[in-house]
């Protein structure tokens, strides 16, 4: 019977991959388009707060429980609930993430993919009745499925759907369920015909010495303050925001003109949308000094003022770019360094050093691994109690020997919520009348 029971589940988790991976190939296939129609026509950029003043009247009126966007499925898999993860998610996040993407915001794609991921797979287990545990084992597979289709790296899919979900610890019984899921999801879009952006590092990698180890170390240091930096700025213009304009509509085309200032002061687009071109000149070590800076203050302040999308690719961006400048005062290669970057910055960001070591190995290759891992690690490390998903529980500090009984039973949210210094900051963004 249970063996029954576990082969119906396994079915379940194929399903919900087929059913992340499509939507993961359409929604790249429409981001293309959105990505192409904005280079194509530029005077689009000036539409930006016209666009995001749309898309959070969507979200106001109709969006509820789905403004959660990823940290509500967090929450439901950490404790399930009747409303539970609603299917409107997914055509909000599609649409809230195109047209981000095709009026110039910076933003990226992996919320999106997890969102339609976790709200097909929260739609399945409503109809087919699930009970609470396998409703979270359904909600993992979708983050896995979502993850997986839209960057094709199955095995950190199948990891990140575990891994997210709190820091010091994973559900193994999900991992067989997440694994079918994600390989599912990345067959479907190899099935569709829809490609992933390749990032090569041709340059050798070199012989473990105790030099090149203290270097990598040393890149895993910069890029953990790189990523507490992009979440400190993220969070500190949300809640300023939202303290000096409470209309979600105007707030967010406020913000939108602010996007477009930033933009023309830094008198170019390569820091709008994904910043793929940007992404493969950091691989030649051809980047602006200040390129990881430019795209990190862009990004945190398009998706803290309200604007829908992911924030890993800009953190890839952000990692590469600030990766590729250290080549020279470090004196390794610069496609070496982006790599490390790439997956380091991430790594920080989401608090899954696990799974950015595999999506490491999947992109660029085993011959490095070592070294990946000691960036990440690293970087992990010293980025703190911080993170891009709120929601993340912490069920053992980052750091050994540190034994505060709070941070083992709170959210991150909550946590950064009793964070005196950064309370006092906020504090000091005094509000303005409501509108």
């Amino acid at each position: 019977m249970r063996v029954g029971r576990s082969a119906r589940f396994l079915g379940l988790a194929a399903l919900i991959g087929v059913g992340a991976g499509a939507a993961s190939a359409l929604f790249l296939e429409v981001l293309r388009l959105a990505t192409d129609a904005n280079g194509d026509h530029p005077w689009l950029l000036y539409l930006l707060p016209v666009a995001g003043a749309l898309v959070a009247w969507l979200y106001a009126g109709y969006g509820r429980s789905a403004s959660g966007g990823t940290n509500l499925i967090l929450d439901q898999i950490h404790d399930p609930r009747d409303a539970g993860v609603p299917l409107r998610m997914f055509p909000l996040i599609l649409a809230g993430t195109v047209v981000t993407h095709l009026f110039g915001g910076s933003a990226g794609r992996e919320g999106t993919a997890v969102q339609m991921g976790g709200a097909i797979a929260a739609d399945l287990a409503r109809r087919l009745r699930l009970d609470q545990a396998e409703t979270r084992l359904a909600l993992m597979c979708g983050v896995s499925g979502g993850f997986s289709g839209v960057f094709g790296t199955p095995l950190a899919g199948a990891v990140f759907g575990m891994e997210m979900l709190a820091l010091g610890g994973m559900r193994y019984a999900a991992l067989i369920p997440c694994l079918v899921a994600a390989l599912a999801a990345d067959e479907t879009v190899r099935l569709l015909a829809v490609g992933h952006a390749h990032y090569a590092v041709t340059s050798v990698i070199p012989a473990l010495s105790a030099e090149t180890i203290a270097k990598v170390a040393l890149v895993g240091v910069g890029c953990g303050l790189v990523s507490a930096a992009f979440g400190e700025l993220t969070l500190l213009v949300e809640h300023g925001a939202r303290r000096l304009v409470a209309n979600p509509v105007l707030r967010t085309a406020l913000g939108g003109v602010l996007v477009v200032g930033i933009t023309l002061a830094l008198g170019t687009r390569a820091y709008n949308g994904l910043s793929l071109p940007l992404l493969q000149e950091s691989f030649t070590g051809d980047v602006p000094t200040l390129a990881f800076l430019a795209k990190l203050v862009l990004t945190a302040v398009t998706l803290g003022v309200g604007f829908k999308g992911g924030e890993v690719t800009p953190l890839f961006v952000i990692g590469a770019t600030f990766g590729a400048v250290l080549a020279g005062p470090v004196g390794l290669a610069p496609d070496f360094l982006a790599a490390l970057g790439f997956v380091a910055v991430f790594a920080a960001a989401a608090n899954t050093p696990i799974a950015c070591v595999l999506m490491a190995a999947e992109l660029f290759g085993g011959g490095g691994i070592v070294y990946f891992g000691i960036a990440v690690f690293v970087a992990y490390a010293v980025s703190g109690h911080r993170g891009i998903y709120h929601a993340q529980r912490i069920l053992a500090p980052k750091r050994a020997g540190r034994h505060d009984e709070q941070t083992t039973t709170t959210t991150l949210r909550e946590l950064r919520g009793h964070n005196p210094r950064l309370t006092d900051r906020l504090a000091r963004v005094r509000p303005r009348r409501r509108v």
